[in-house]
């Protein structure tokens, strides 16, 4: 479905002189610095596919999307999306796709929401039968008829998050992209547009792209995720894969009743472990350990506790998505 081949994307950032002299010898000599936004990425994205694109502000995320849509014309490499080149053939690739910005929206500000899918039903010729089948199912999925008459400006975010998510699906495009789609909304309206973006996937094979700095999004919608890092994709693969090869640490919080006994256990000299595979402390009337699984089991660090101190309950905790890509972005993991 699409295809990116060592695609790169540069940008000249011409150097400007202080002062008057400067500004004059800036006007026949001009000096330039190249910027790779996006350096030699490559990755498929089969049909029907859901993947996290993510990265850190100016890794490239929104470069790289704006090639898949056409938008930018790519220094070098090659990016194919549904067999056509998007740049190449902008109006063919546009009928193809579908685009949701979190932070924008391709409505009709004082128009009714009526009137615009009117508008882009004739943009991108939609016959009859299938904008009434397509309406009939966006008001199913994404309960949009309690507000489909008023006018765009007087939508809540989470509403107007829904009428963009139907705006960009009236023409049943092939691909989707989404950026930034939950942000700003509550948490039961972030739900419930995971739930349409899921059932639109399944019903019609939707590829989906995601990009989002909200990591539950990711994990909730995605199996895959591409992490980009200056210009350079750094990871391809399932979240699973990822948790499992960076996320080994654990923490296992007990709840116990002799405080001062707790404090006396440290799990790290008590089994001979590094300091960093095991560390020890106490807060209120919680013991915690952070420990490295590939080390030490939690069978064994629960049990070591009970035999010291009497546990009245057992909390445990994985290190989640975010944690893991906060220390990619950190260079504190090498992948």
């Amino acid at each position: 479905m699409i295809q990116v081949e060592n695609l790169t994307k540069e940008f000249k950032i011409y150097k400007k002189q202080p002062g008057l002299k400067g500004a004059v010898k800036g006007l026949f000599s001009k000096e330039a610095d190249i910027k790779k936004a996006v350096d030699n990425i490559s990755f498929n994205i089969g049909e029907g596919e859901m993947v996290g694109y993510i990265g850190a502000n100016g890794a490239g995320k929104s470069t790289t999307i704006k090639m898949m849509t056409g938008i930018l014309v790519p220094t070098s490499g090659k990016c194919i999306v549904n067999g056509i080149i998007p740049y190449k053939d902008r109006q063919k690739n546009a009928s193809q796709i579908g685009v949701v910005f979190g932070q924008r929206t391709q409505l009709w500000w004082d128009l009714p929401l009526t009137e615009t899918f009117s508008i882009l039903k004739e943009i991108y010729n939609v016959g009859d039968n299938d904008y009434k089948n397509r309406m009939e199912f966006f008001n199913e999925v994404l309960e949009i008829n309690e507000f489909i008459s008023s006018p765009v400006r007087t939508l809540s975010l989470g509403q107007r998050m829904r009428a963009d998510l139907a705006a960009a699906l009236i023409h049943n495009p092939k691909i989707l992209y989404l950026d930034e789609p939950t942000i700003g909304l509550d948490v039961m309206v972030k739900e419930n547009i995971r739930k349409a973006i899921k059932q639109i996937n399944q019903e019609f094979k939707t590829t989906v792209i995601l990009t989002t700095h909200d990591l539950s999004d990711i994990e909730e919608l995605c199996d895959r995720i591409i992490i980009i890092d200056k210009g350079k994709s750094v990871y391809d693969g399932s979240i699973e894969k990822i948790k499992d090869t960076y996320g080994y640490m654990r923490t296992v919080q007990t709840f116990v009743k002799e405080i001062n006994a707790a404090k006396q256990i440290d799990i790290s000299k008590e089994f001979g472990l590094a300091e960093e595979d095991a560390v020890t402390w106490m807060k209120d009337n919680s013991l915690f350990v952070s420990f490295n699984k590939n080390k030490i089991s939690i069978s064994e660090i629960v049990g070591h506790i009970m035999s010291k101190v009497q546990v009245m309950d057992i909390n445990i905790k994985e290190t989640d998505i975010e944690e893991i890509i906060k220390k990619i972005y950190g260079h504190e993991v090498k992948l």
